[in-house]
């Protein structure tokens, strides 16, 4: 299979290419296209061997649930049974955007879609090329990220050509992704509802909005033993190439620890990684040195992970060594993420 790429600017979208697009989704084959959040793998999500193409693919677990994609609040009610009453609160503040809730499903949705789940997994994405591309393919799109399943996922076109060139139709370039880290994942079939994956829109936001919400409390832990909730967050994600060990500590303990923990790989002949930040980057001694972002702003550090993350597989780096970051707001969702790369190696200084 040949795939196409597409290149579109959101603010002068090119309808023929997203009418193209969404022909091809129609038909039941498979478009990556540009989201705020990562790329995005869609196929038609009331199609069950659609749905079976996108693990296929990516080589995805067919128990890991794919979430659907919708352009208008409307289209809700038409995949679910229920809808909690404080639903309308939450999509009124955060949609369209990094915000995924899970409903009980109807019997429209198929269970190729759902992971053999009784329950949906619903986004509105903050991106116009994605709503628009969601309506030209028939109002609802299952979309998972647009990688190799357990690679970091993609924040730009040339991620999704490097892991699916040759297996899917399309890809749309719209650019680079806004924020860089998956949607938040919230259970609305719980009271009160939980996090089941950290995001953009964090617990301060929602509880603010709707009172006490609860977190799955495996998502930031360093023991790999406890199981969370989300079938999906149970694989090992967003993982490079090298091993990955995070570590955690006071900034000078830090700091003193990778430095020392590289110089010693490099004498055996290694090549090594730093994620460092703009406040520390600067005191690293040796290796393949990256700053990941601010700590003023984690915004920019969420949204330069898994490019970065992708440089050092690029760059053919045997080890990698990463600061820890903050276990509230975005910074928990960083977390996750490093966490779930480095298969939980935590070294605490």
């Amino acid at each position: 299979m040949k795939t196409k790429v597409e290149k579109i600017n959101k603010n002068q979208i090119n309808t023929d290419i997203i009418e193209e697009a969404g022909k091809i989704l129609k038909e039941g084959g498979l478009v990556a296209f540009p989201t705020e959040t990562v790329y995005g793998l869609g196929a038609d999500a009331l199609n069950e061997e659609a749905a079976k193409k996108i693990y296929e693919a990516k080589g995805r677990p067919s128990d890991n649930p794919l979430i659907v994609h919708i352009a208008d609040l409307e289209a809700l009610d038409g995949i679910t049974a229920s809808i909690p009453s404080c639903t309308k609160k939450i999509a009124e503040a955060y949609w369209p955007g990094p915000l995924t809730m899970i409903f009980e499903k109807n019997d429209r949705v198929p269970y190729g879609t759902t992971g053999g789940l009784e329950t949906v997994a619903v986004r509105m994405p903050d991106h116009d090329v994605a709503r628009a591309l969601i309506r030209a393919g028939g109002g609802y799109i299952a979309a998972p990220s647009a990688n190799t399943s357990g690679r970091p996922s993609p924040t730009k076109a040339s991620h999704v050509k490097e892991d699916l060139d040759g297996r899917i139709e399309m890809i749309i370039d719209g650019g680079d992704s806004k924020i860089g880290v998956e949607s938040t994942i919230l259970d609305m079939t719980v009271f009160p509802p939980m996090i089941l994956r950290p995001g953009a829109v964090t617990r301060e936001m929602l509880e603010e909005l709707i009172g006490d919400v609860d977190v799955d409390k495996t998502l930031i832990s360093s023991d790999s033993k406890l199981a969370p909730k989300a079938p999906g967050m149970k694989y090992r994600h967003y993982a490079p190439k090298a091993d990955l060990t995070v570590v955690e500590g006071s900034t000078e303990a830090v700091v003193a620890e990778i430095n020392r923990m590289a110089a010693e790989k490099i004498r055996e002949g290694f090549q090594v990684g730093i994620i460092g930040t703009k406040e520390t980057v600067d005191r690293y001694q040796a290796g393949d040195i990256k700053s990941i972002g601010t700590r003023e702003d984690e915004r920019t550090i969420a949204s330069h992970l898994y490019g970065i993350l992708r440089e050092f597989d690029d760059d053919e780096v045997n080890y990698i060594f990463s600061e820890a970051f903050a276990g509230e707001g975005i910074g928990s969702a960083i977390m996750n993420r490093l966490l779930k790369a480095a298969g939980h190696r935590v070294i605490r200084v």
